[in-house]
């Protein structure tokens, strides 16, 4: 198998993941053994891999675009991940952005106790810790602007 073809498989195994088994076979329509053939690395699926409607079903469900951003990284191109997803399309403010500063922190202690869980953070783990980190400075960007616009 080439090294694109390994390099693809083992993204979409991380989004197969992301999403859960279960869930990704009701999003997909597809069973786990499908499933598992699209990032299977044995000779006989070295040439099978997941429709792109299927990559775009799992990753609106994906807490990550992973497949799309290994594409990218293929190719050369950088991508701006938003993983923001709010609830409400209301304008934030400073009361709000404490509130998303919290539930941002708790995600990255969460992401952090099990990473650190077997007593040791794999490179996947700590993609995901640098994936939550960068989330929550975002969210301390946003709350700067929002305390600045405030401010004025």
């Amino acid at each position: 198998m080439s090294r694109m073809g390994s390099y693809l498989k083992k993204h979409i195994e991380a989004l197969v993941k992301d999403v859960g088994i279960e869930a990704a076979c009701k999003l997909t329509g597809k069973s786990k053994a499908t499933l598992g053939r699209y990032y299977s690395d044995h000779g006989e699926h070295a040439d099978r891999f997941m429709p792109v409607d299927a990559v775009a079903a799992l990753e609106e469900a994906a807490s990550y675009p992973h497949v799309t951003g290994a594409l990218a990284e293929l190719q050369g191109i950088s991508l701006s991940f938003d993983g923001k997803r709010r609830n409400t399309k209301e304008r934030a403010n400073v009361n709000s952005d404490v509130i998303v500063l919290s539930q941002r922190f708790a995600l990255l202690m969460a992401e952090y106790q099990q990473s650190i869980e077997d007593g040791v953070i794999t490179i996947n783990e700590a993609k995901r810790l640098l994936r939550e980190t960068s989330q929550l400075q975002q969210v301390l960007i946003d709350m700067k602007l929002h305390l600045e616009e405030e401010a004025l």
